[in-house]
């Protein structure tokens, strides 16, 4: 007797979906805020590098497949962290135009907070 095959869309956009039919998947480690975000990048991408290293076994594939949820975890955090970014610096864009001192100021603060934080990941990688 065989089981059935289940086809499953990997293609997708929207992981969050997959997750709730398929509650036996791993949830990866949180990134709940961009630090967080870049240093599971940092060490998840490290890992990735070294399972891809020689042959692709079936264990390592399960592995790939296990690091992969914390690597999208980041990455989806990345994204929302840098929309806000785009809307802090439009704010600086606009206070600039208006010559609205305040505005500038406090999001510009804000945005090199974290942005610098994005630059500062890149040079600790070279």
């Amino acid at each position: 007797m065989t089981s059935p095959v289940i086809a499953h869309d990997h293609g997708k956009k929207d992981h969050k979906h997959d997750e709730q039919e398929r509650p036996d998947h791993y949830k990866g480690k949180p990134s709940e805020n961009l630090t967080q975000a870049l240093n599971n990048l940092r060490e998840y991408n490290k890992l990735l590098n070294t399972e891809l290293s020689g042959e692709l076994t079936p264990q390592k594939m399960a592995e790939i497949h296990q690091l992969t949820y914390t690597l999208e975890r980041a990455l989806e955090r990345l994204d929302d962290e840098i929309d806000e970014m785009k809307d802090v610096l439009e704010e600086v864009h606009l206070g600039s135009e208006r010559m609205e001192l305040d505005r500038v100021k406090k999001n510009g603060a804000k945005y090199l907070e974290a942005s610098n934080k994005i630059v500062e990941a890149g040079r600790a990688h070279k």
